[in-house]
């Protein structure tokens, strides 16, 4: 098949182009590079069936034959969503739009990667599809989580519209290889603190709580979904619940137990509790995550170990 990756040099989309390639799939990546890396992809540069398209989706786009589209583009750790809320949601709100327009003219599937961020400050735990949320629509984190609710919105939409055959993920906290050193997440800043011997920054109490999923599970969720009869939209996350707390000292414990921890003022509308059901990925897609925390983390660890700057 002819698939387009969207934001296909960053930390997800890089681990979804290596399964494609490896599949044996022609794959097209557009990236932008504002957090993507042309080394995340430097393993297929030379090979026939790649092609590397530095575009923004912010403006349309013209190729042809495409037979799906997973459409990933988009900053997604506050520090970077932040730095540029505007542009965070005409990339949310355009890139789609672009990315379905370009599906709808090649007679394509499209995948969209939203988020957990769309349930906002939940007040129902775990967090299962049919919630509407509770997001604050005119704070710090609203150009994503509104952004990617307009991009669901729209998407849905042109499947009603159009007949569209659409795909719909949320995302929950993910790590793994080629994150970002400086992404402002929370695995990589302990991993990244802790290896360079400075104290963990913990904001709160570390009460908080998120979910971790490794890469390759959620990759191969992702591929799962595209690939089966379900639209979604369709939680994909480990649902393992740690304190930042706990997730703190495993990193600290795994690292440099010597290393001290630090407390700082919660961010504005920082979730207090993060945890995707899975019921409906285990009924659909036949998906559950395989990786435990700790395996996925020594992994995330080496790499940053071997990357740090």
């Amino acid at each position: 098949m002819k698939i387009v990756v969207t934001g296909g040099a960053g930390f997800i989309g890089s681990h979804l182009v290596d399964r494609l390639m490896e599949s044996g799939h022609e794959v097209i990546c557009i990236d932008n590079l504002y957090t993507g890396r042309k080394s995340n992809n430097a393993q297929w540069s030379e090979s026939p069936n790649f092609q590397f398209i530095e575009h923004d989706v912010v403006n349309s786009i013209e190729i042809d034959n495409i037979d799906q589209i997973y459409h990933l583009a988009c900053p997604a750790s506050p520090v970077h969503y932040q730095s540029d809320p505007i542009k965070t949601a005409k990339t949310n709100f355009l890139g789609t739009l672009n990315m379905l327009e370009l599906a709808r003219k090649s007679k394509a599937r499209i995948l969209l990667a939203s988020t957990s961020e769309v349930y906002g400050d939940p007040l129902i735990h775990p967090q299962v599809e049919s919630y509407w949320g509770n997001v604050n629509c005119t704070g710090i984190r609203s150009c994503y989580d509104e952004g990617k609710r307009v991009a669901e919105t729209i998407t849905f939409d042109y499947h009603r519209q159009f007949n569209l055959e659409v795909r719909v993920a949320r995302i929950f906290n993910t790590h793994g290889e080629r994150m970002l050193e400086n992404d402002g997440r929370v695995v990589s800043n302990f991993v990244v603190q802790a290896l360079k011997g400075i104290p963990l920054t913990i904001y709160g109490d570390g009460s908080q709580t998120r979910s971790f999923c490794y890469v390759s599970d959620l990759v191969e969720g992702l591929m799962r979904l595209m690939n089966g009869s379900y639209i979604g939209p369709v939680n994909l996350g480990n649902p393992g619940e740690y304190t930042i707390l706990q997730l703190a000292q495993t990193i600290q414990y795994m690292i440099d137990p010597t290393v001290e921890l630090i407390f700082k003022p919660l961010p504005q509308d920082d979730p207090q509790r993060r945890q995707p059901d899975i019921s409906q990925a285990k009924f659909h897609l036949d998906w559950e995550p395989k990786v435990p925390l700790k395996e996925g983390l020594s992994k995330t660890i080496a790499y940053f170990r071997e990357h740090i700057s």
